[in-house]
């Protein structure tokens, strides 16, 4: 049966869309069948992201009015046979979604796919709304700082209240995304821990990408983390988040300081 995951945040620039497109192949790369979702109309960015931007040729907008047959507007990745893209529109606004428009189409693709992978705007707005409505587990991101914690609070409480399964009476799956973790910065109290982001959200914790350049090095060539560098440890990171959403029971590892050879010699010459 296929399942509608809904990757949110509260707040901008926590790496959403970069979590959508790195989740999405990490499960297609474990032979699911998955399509990945552009729910931000008006600022897409998935198919950038996933390296699509120049065959978008019909997208949500257009399946949704009624204008392109679904088959149309999905565009198949090149590197990964059972991963897909549904992109949002560039010049539309998200007052052209509408409800009957997204259940229909939602319905079309839980007939092809194992998992939709849907990339919510950030914020408590319609189209956040449209994009977890529909959602059976939702993956909230934030980075561990203070004003990001407190959106995803936000963010939770429309979880329990707005959504399909909620208005059935059913609790949605939450889970956490921490990303951008920097243990340095940790360690120096310069951002929140782990424990207090986990404290503060009650969810359980998906798991914890650790801040690296990987991550915007495959962003800029338009491919997920986990296709462009699998070895890297933020694709370690969302290779094991993935493996957590299908049902595996893993221990998430806390990122910790790396000291050098260097680091340690001038600790030991001023101790």
């Amino acid at each position: 049966m296929a399942k509608v995951l809904v990757v949110t945040s509260g707040k901008g620039g926590v790496g959403k869309t970069t979590s959508t497109a790195a989740l999405g192949a990490a499960l297609a790369q474990t032979g699911q069948n998955v399509v990945v979702v552009d729910f931000d109309v008006g600022l897409r960015n998935l198919d950038l992201v996933m390296g699509a931007e120049r065959r978008v040729v019909f997208d949500l907008i257009n399946v949704v009015q009624g204008d392109a047959k679904l088959a149309q507007a999905l565009i198949r990745d090149k590197r990964c046979e059972t991963l897909s893209i549904l992109p949002a529109s560039q010049t539309r606004d998200k007052d052209a979604l509408t409800s009957e428009g997204v259940a229909k189409v939602m319905d079309e693709l839980r007939e092809k796919f194992d998992w939709i992978v849907c990339d919510s705007p950030a914020g408590i707005e319609r189209g956040a709304q449209l994009a977890m409505h529909h959602a059976d587990i939702a993956v909230v991101v934030t980075n561990p700082e203070v004003s990001s914690v407190r959106d995803s609070d936000r963010i939770i409480g429309m979880l329990d209240s707005t959504t399909e399964k909620a208005k059935n009476g059913e609790k949605i799956e939450k889970h956490l995304l921490l990303t951008r973790y920097d243990p340095s910065r940790a360690a120096r109290g310069e951002m929140l821990n782990t424990e207090d982001v986990l404290e503060i959200l009650s969810i359980p914790l998906l798991g914890i990408v650790p801040e690296s350049e990987e991550v915007l090095r495959a962003s800029n060539v338009g491919s997920p983390v986990t296709l462009s560098n699998p070895d890297s440890a933020p694709a370690r990171a969302y290779f094991d988040a993935a493996r957590r959403l299908q049902g595996e029971k893993l221990e998430v590892q806390i990122p910790v300081e790396r000291k050098g050879l260097f680091d340690w010699l001038f600790k030991k010459r001023v101790a």
